[in-house]
Formats: structure tokens, C-alpha cells, sequence
């Protein structure tokens, strides 16, 4: 039997129509829109291609968003100085740096610089250690979105036992904090891990987020397991086009798991939905405006 399949973006678009619903009555309640601020130093085609998106969704969502675009060339001093003046901005709600930075920039300084009440990709040190101490605090985009499709296919998480493929500060590790709050009991692998794929057969819940197209096979599943796949690699074909796909073997996979997330339709949408949701808690939270517990 099939795994079902977890429609991501059918999710993320239910999300990103609510958050849009906020936004007006946060708008009308504080007589200003929730603003989104986007740096971009830089050309990164990917990059790129990612900001315009967001840009997109932010006005569909009813927040007022802004792009700064900043030469490759842009110096440290430069770039802190940009969001100095973004902390300081009362319009603004969300600061988000894009990453990958160009090499002479220090990208812990420039997370570091983020006003935490306005760090909506959850980046920035206080906001990690609010993560591992169970308070609250901004919590990075993608394993949020995670964490909302997982609950979505089981409700309750309690017990389970999860293993998260990949330890980045990004995903693998709020992840493991998000699943841990769940209580779950959760295990941390990685390319140095001994016995990766028995590693994965133990769990009812496998989060792959390490980069490396297709490493998961399906024989290292466990059958009915829930697969959620963060990988997004561009393989080449032998008729010398491409493709994408996940860190999930997904052919092999979605014969033995009880769901799945594709790539791409995944975990992908999610992201900028999630991104969206944190600027109008954000927002409420830096008017004085009361939201709702657990509303978004």
C-alpha cells in the first residue's frame, strides 16, 4: 500500500489565507500594516528567486513588505548599519536577512545585530536558547512548518519516537527541540552516525534534512513511519536535463511509509507561509496588540 501524501502546499496555502485574515484586522486594530523587511546582498540567482517569492506572498498576506537589495560588494559595517536602522524602524516588524552573505561578511555578527523581537527566521542566539528552554521566542521557519504538517497526520506526538537526519542550526537542531516540546523521544543523526539506516528503522517519525540527494532508501524506513523530506537538490538526468529531488529515496519510501512529503510540494511552501505567520505574531507583539493563543 501507497503512503498517503502530505500536500504541503495545500497546507501552506490554508495558512497563508488565515495569516492574511490577521493582517487585516491587525492593520485596523493598530492603524498601520505589519511591515516585513527583506535584505538581500547580493545576486544569488536561488537567492533571488526566493526573495521575489516572498515579496509576492507578503503583499497576498496583507503585510507590507520591503525588499533592500545591497551590492555583493556591501562591507560588514554597511550591512550592520542597514539593520540598525530597520531595528529602529516602527514600521517595521520582521527583519530577514537573506543567506547565503558574501564572504567578507560575518553572518553570526549580521543574526546576531537582529533585534530578537523582530527575527522572524528565528536565528538570532536569544532566540535559540528561548527554543531549548521551552519559553517563547521566534522558531525558525522550515521546522515550524515541520512541526505543523506532523501534527496535522498524528495530532498528539507524544511518545513517539523521532530521528532527525541532518544537525544544522537552520533545521536539524530546532527541529529536535520542536519534537522534544512535543515529547517525543528524538535522536540526532548525522553523516558521522555509525548505523544510519538502523538508526532510521527506529522511528515513527523521520525528518530528513541533510543534503545529500536520495541518501534515505526505502529499506530504511520502518513501515508506517512518517516521512517529512527537507532536502531540495537539483540531480542531473542522463538525457541532460534535471530534477529535483528530496534526501528521501521517495519511489522506494512511499511503498513502506504510512506518509510522506514530495519534493517539491513538500516542505518547501511551507516555509515562506511559516515566515508570513511569525511577521504577524511579530507585529502583535511589538504594537501591544493582543492575538489569540494558539490562533496561528
Amino acid at each position: 500500500m501507497s503512503a498517503r501524501i502530505i500536500d504541503g502546499k495545500a497546507f501552506a496555502a490554508s495558512l497563508r489565507t488565515r495569516v492574511g485574515r490577521f493582517a487585516a484586522d491587525f492593520a485596523a486594530a493598530a492603524g498601520r500594516p505589519a511591515g516585513l523587511a527583506v535584505v538581500l546582498v547580493g545576486e544569488d540567482p536561488a537567492s533571488s528567486v526566493y526573495v521575489r517569492s516572498k515579496e509576492r506572498a507578503s503583499v497576498q498576506a496583507n503585510i507590507a513588505g520591503s525588499v533592500h537589495r545591497l551590492p555583493a560588494t556591501t562591507t560588514q559595517d554597511e550591512l550592520l548599519a542597514l539593520v540598525a536602522r530597520l531595528n529602529a524602524d516602527s514600521g517595521v516588524d520582521g527583519i530577514l536577512v537573506q543567506l547565503p552573505l558574501p564572504p567578507q561578511i560575518n553572518t553570526q555578527a549580521i543574526i546576531a545585530a537582529i533585534d530578537p523581537n523582530k527575527d522572524v527566521d528565528g536565528f538570532h542566539p536569544v532566540n535559540a536558547g528561548r527554543l531549548a528552554s521551552g519559553l517563547h521566542g521566534f522558531v525558525p521557519c522550515t521546522p515550524l512548518g515541520c512541526l505543523m504538517l506532523l501534527k496535522d497526520q498524528l495530532g498528539s506526538l507524544s511518545g513517539l519516537e523521532a530521528v532527525v537526519v541532518g544537525r544544522s542550526n537552520i533545521v536539524g537542531k530546532p527541529m529536535a527541540q520542536l519534537l522534544l516540546a512535543e515529547s517525543c523521544t528524538v535522536t540526532i543523526a548525522h553523516s558521522r552516525t555509525r548505523d544510519l539506516p538502523a538508526t532510521v528503522r527506529r522511528a515513527d517519525i523521520v525528518v530528513a534534512a541533510v543534503g545529500v540527494p536520495e541518501l534515505i532508501r526505502g529499506d530504511w524506513i520502518r513501515p508506517g513511519a512518517i516521512v517529512i523530506d527537507v532536502g531540495i537538490n537539483r540531480i542531473d538526468l542522463p538525457d541532460g536535463g534535471t530534477k529535483l529531488v528530496g534526501d528521501v529515496a521517495f519511489d522506494e519510501a512511499v511503498e513502506i511509509a504510512g506518509a510522506i512529503t514530495p519534493v517539491p510540494g513538500g516542505v518547501g511552501p511551507m516555509t515562506i507561509a511559516v515566515l508570513l505567520r511569525n511577521t504577524i505574531v511579530a507585529a502583535h507583539r511589538n504594537a501591544g496588540v493582543a492575538l489569540e493563543k494558539g490562533a496561528l
